[in-house]
């Protein structure tokens, strides 16, 4: 579970697509409004959280030690976790992808004039579109 805000970067467990795509984020759980009072559960009913992919990484490598004692049984093993690094480009109640400026590419229409909204989104995508 992640809160979340437009512009926001954030780095999640791999998602499928390739960079520069938007996936949208639909399992939102609550959503906070400036000078509004939380909306939760049902409320939200179809909201979404969109973003693009900026790129693909790897999380920093962790080891895994097993051993027996006095059985002369020990292994180690590496794990580097694949990762996804997201920016949020928005965040509708409507569960509609929002129109783009002119100014730069994966930023809603009124993200300047409407008042900043925060969303607590799971990390499965709903779906996974390239936006050609």
């Amino acid at each position: 579970m992640y809160r979340v805000a437009e512009k926001d970067r954030l780095v999640v467990e791999r998602l499928p697509g390739e960079a520069g795509a938007t996936v949208t984020l639909g399992d939102v759980l609550m959503i906070v409004d400036d000078g509004e009072a939380p909306k939760i559960g049902g409320d939200v009913g179809q909201a979404a959280v969109f973003a693009e992919i900026l790129g693909h990484k790897r999380g920093k490598k962790i080891l895994v030690f097993k051993k027996k004692r006095r059985k002369n049984y020990r292994r180690t093993r590496g794990h580097r976790q694949a990762l996804t690094e997201l920016r949020i480009s928005g965040i509708s109640l409507s569960g509609e992808r929002p129109a783009e400026r002119s100014d730069g590419p994966g930023i809603s229409a009124g993200a300047e004039s409407a008042p900043e909204t925060v969303a607590a989104a799971a990390a499965a995508p709903e779906t996974a579109k390239d936006e050609e």
